[in-house]
């Protein structure tokens, strides 16, 4: 499949040493794949130089665009916001510091023939203390056992979704189980889902705030919000 037309979403929180290189490998990426694209920085509430640094990329390249949160959401609202302002066929979410290569684009976007959502995982662990393996595991074997899914790894920092899938669903979470949500309601409407194998590229700069407490215990409050509601 190639797309006619796609919406990069990149949440992002404090990634002023890191984001303008990213935006600029991911915009050489786009223009290989399609000439109908833009790339959506959904901003966190930073609080570095990373929405102004977007800002000054975005008044260049219409293509590039910021939409910012006032107050940290700790990633869901990010998200959220990211993929309601998205107006292209083809959504691609990726993490801030651009884990994947052109190769893993053009392996996955025809998966979209067999599919709804493609969604990457890991085929090997780099750089991952054992406290954050620890909570990895955990946190899919809960996902498996509460929702009855089949994800290998639902956080993955890489999917590709139909937009269609969006239309008419509400999402909730303000963590990082929002990538639950969007699967759960998914498959409940009828949608499929693809797994991708990949080996994700380290991280150069920055760092991830996902193992922080509040975005922990955010994430296990939407996740027993989200089973309740079910």
């Amino acid at each position: 499949m190639r797309p006619g037309s796609i919406s990069f979403v990149i949440p992002m929180y404090n990634e002023s040493r890191g984001i303008a290189a990213v935006v600029s490998e991911l915009t050489v990426m786009a223009e290989r794949l399609t000439g109908d694209y833009e790339i959506i920085i959904a901003d966190d509430a930073s609080t570095d130089e990373s929405a102004k640094i977007v800002r000054e990329i975005a008044a260049k390249d219409p293509r590039v665009k910021l939409e910012r949160l006032e107050k940290n959401s700790k990633f869901g609202g990010a998200l959220r916001k990211g993929i309601a302002r998205a107006g292209k066929e083809i959504i691609i979410y990726t993490d801030s510091d651009l884990p994947i290569t052109m190769q893993n684009l053009e392996e996955a976007l025809p998966l979209l023939n067999e599919a709804d959502i493609v969604t990457a995982y890991s085929t090997i662990r780099k750089g991952e203390t054992l406290k954050r393996v620890i909570m990895s595991k955990v946190y899919n074997f809960l996902i498996r056992f509460l929702f009855k899914t089949k994800i290998k790894d639902i956080n993955s920092g890489f999917k590709i979704y139909k937009k269609k899938i969006f239309q008419d669903v509400q999402l909730l979470s303000n963590s990082p189980f929002v990538d639950v949500e969007i699967f759960v309601e998914s498959i409940k409407r009828g949608f499929t889902v693809k797994q991708y194998p990949i080996i994700f590229r380290n991280r150069h700069h920055g760092k991830s705030y996902i193992s922080r407490p509040a975005v922990i215990f955010q994430t296990m409050l939407d996740m027993m919000r989200l089973w309740l509601r079910r």
